[in-house]
């Protein structure tokens, strides 16, 4: 029964760090958009890079 004076007062810090981080986050409009990030993904690159863009540069082609 001891442990209960140790875990009541635990279970309530973390009850009232969550409600934080609850309310930070609200505050902080992370919840504002919640449709564009599962539709990013599925967009297309809109310019893609050639194959050979590697090679641009002169110093690191084999001599």
């Amino acid at each position: 029964m001891n442990i209960l004076v140790v875990m009541i007062p635990l279970s309530i810090l973390l009850l009232i760090g969550a409600g934080i981080a609850f309310f930070w986050a609200v505050e902080h409009d992370q919840f504002d958009d919640m449709d564009t990030p599962k539709l990013l993904p599925l967009l297309d690159d809109p310019s893609p890079k050639p194959a050979d863009a590697q090679h641009d540069d002169p110093k690191d082609t084999p001599a």
